[in-house]
């Protein structure tokens, strides 16, 4: 895992330290090496910090250029399947010099241009630079694990792994996006392509963009997207064997690493079936790590992660948290950058600062329930839809109305009464809302923002709902796009870079997540009583599965 950053300008860079101070911002991202680069104009420059993975020695060095000097690139994240990919680019008449994941981008670039990404499994951003054809090639994996700021002002194009980097730029204006702003206040993140400050924009999962340095154009296109439902299913069976198979596969990729790498174990399911598969990969004992929080048995998980570490004879390590201060939120609110409202990031830093005293990759558990159902608004939407078919829209105008008027924001329940007047989209786009439109309003008046009824960030969700999808497949496909994205790996990518800690998720291998969508019918996944199912049965037949290979050895 790294930080990256670059600046693509029409005039040669006048600052030499401005890239190195950008750069610098981001040490914790990579404290094992530094690089900076420039093209002989000056016109372009990248620059990177390194924390090393894979191919320990100088020659992994970035920003990294291909044999004939034509491309540079400096990469953040892992390619899971790169050494497949040089297995494929060898054939195709390749040559490696070194045993990199980020020589695999540059060849396979070299062999399929911007098409590459499509080849590409794995968390990643990357900029590439190409002065054959003059331009800048940016880059962000299908689920948006690593994340990419940009800004384009004055002639000037600048990218980086945080917001922080861009901001070393004296001439960066600071300016508030009130827009972002409503955003952040409807829904505890600012989403999508927004940004707190004005001019800055985040590349989008699953996309690209293209800078062309000559014309000054810039291209944005999506390479990949959430398939649609297989109208043919599989037997529950079959659905359950592959789901094992590939979750096996993407723990194995997961676990490919030149540095000691550990799996974050809850004892849920998610940490669980993870755990499973790396110890039927591995050929020594899984390393397990768990928090507890002694005193507060409600949220301590340690009980359950001991079962699973002994049933599976994992080295496992139980780990106290220790009690913190206010004196944190200060550093926790310099690295987040931009403002998140979601309570768990104290624990996930905490969780990741002492993980990373014992190995430097760690495998966790995100994307589980968006994917399988795990959620219980996934049973309460459902069970919404059909009491919402009963009680006639007069009365549930009221209900909302009376709601809306009488209990404060926040108040448990209050956003579901919300939701219940609304048609299924404008109820999906309410869930988890910390202030509604008319609280948002009024803390917003003193601004003078006054967004029209279009303009609305609730309609950011609407918009991604379609009709002939299930409430099921709608609310997950939503939550998918927006909270994982923009709330959860956001949180776990900032607070475990801070630590210096690479965590990686099995659960978002893009073959999981088209197999999930495409595959697996909403009775297997939640339904009113019941969530999570498939996932259950792989576990079940995981264990058995287990307890064999162990009675056989």
């Amino acid at each position: 895992m790294c930080g990256i950053v670059g600046i693509a300008s029409r005039f040669a860079i006048s600052k030499p330290d401005l890239l190195k101070a950008m750069r610098d911002t981001m040490g914790h991202r990579g404290p094992d090496d530094q690089g900076v680069w420039y093209t002989p104009d000056r016109r372009v420059g990248l620059a990177h910090r390194r924390l090393a993975i894979i191919d320990l020695s100088p020659a992994g060095h970035q920003p990294m250029l291909d044999a004939s000097g034509r491309l540079c690139i400096t990469f953040n994240g892992e390619i899971y399947n790169y050494q497949e990919l040089r297995r494929e680019l060898e054939g195709l008449g390749h040559r490696f010099r070194t045993a990199s994941d980020t020589e695999v981008i540059l060849e396979a670039y070299r062999a399929w241009g911007t098409d590459c990404l499509v080849h590409l499994n794995g968390m990643f951003a990357f900029g590439l630079y190409d002065s054959q054809e003059q331009r800048l090639f940016l880059a962000r994996d299908r689920a948006g694990e690593k994340p990419l700021y940009y800004r384009l002002a004055e002639g000037t194009f600048t990218f980086a792994s945080e917001l922080k980097a861009l901001m070393a730029d004296a001439s960066f204006g600071r300016q508030l996006d009130l827009e972002a702003l409503d955003y952040y206040l409807a829904f505890g993140y600012v989403p999508g392509e927004k940004c707190i400050l004005k001019e800055v924009r985040k590349l989008p999962p699953a996309h690209g963009l293209i800078y062309d340095l000559a014309g000054e154009k810039l291209t944005l296109g999506r390479y990949w997207q959430l398939g649609e439902p297989d109208s043919s299913p599989a037997t529950e069976s079959d659905l359950v064997e592959e789901l094992a198979s590939l979750l096996q596969d993407s723990v194995r990729l997961r676990l490919i690493a030149d540095v000691p790498v550990g799996v974050l174990l809850s004892g849920g399911i998610d940490s669980s079936l993870v755990t499973a598969m790396a110890a039927r990969v591995c050929d020594r004992p899984v390393k397990t790590f768990t928090i507890t929080f002694p005193g507060h048995a409600a949220y301590d998980e340690g009980p359950y992660a001991q079962l699973v570490a002994r049933h599976f004879g994992t080295e496992h390590t139980e780990m106290v948290a220790e009690p913190t201060t206010v004196g944190l939120l200060p550093e926790l609110a310099r690295q987040f950058d931009e403002p998140l409202g979601d309570s768990s990031l104290v624990p996930t830093y905490l969780v990741s600062r002492l993980v990373r005293q014992h190995v430097t990759v760690a495998l966790g558990g995100d994307g589980g329930d968006e994917l399988f159902g795990g959620y219980q608004r996934y049973s309460a939407i459902q069970l919404q839809e059909t009491v919402r078919r009963v009680i006639p829209l007069r009365i549930r105008d009221w209900i909302g109305a009376a709601a809306a008027r009488f209990l404060p924001p926040g108040l448990k329940g209050r956003n579901y009464l919300l939701e219940f007047t609304a048609d299924l989209p404008q109820s999906i786009a309410r869930i988890n809302t910390y202030f509604d439109p008319i609280s948002r309003y009024r803390l917003l008046a003193p601004l003078d923002l006054h967004p029209s009824p279009d303009q609305l960030p609730e309609l950011y969700k609407v918009s991604l709902c379609h009709s002939s999808h299930s409430p099921l497949q709608q609310v997950s496909r939503v939550d998918f796009l927006t909270n994982l994205v923009d709330d959860f790996l956001v949180k776990v990518d900032r607070a475990s870079m801070l630590t210096s800690l690479e965590v990686r998720s099995p659960w978002l291998d893009p073959r999981l997540i088209e197999f999930s969508w495409g595959k697996v019918p909403d009775r297997l996944r939640a339904t009113v009583r019941n969530r999570k199912i498939l996932p259950r049965k792989s576990k079940k037949c995981s264990l058995r599965l287990i307890l064999t290979c162990s009675t056989k050895a």
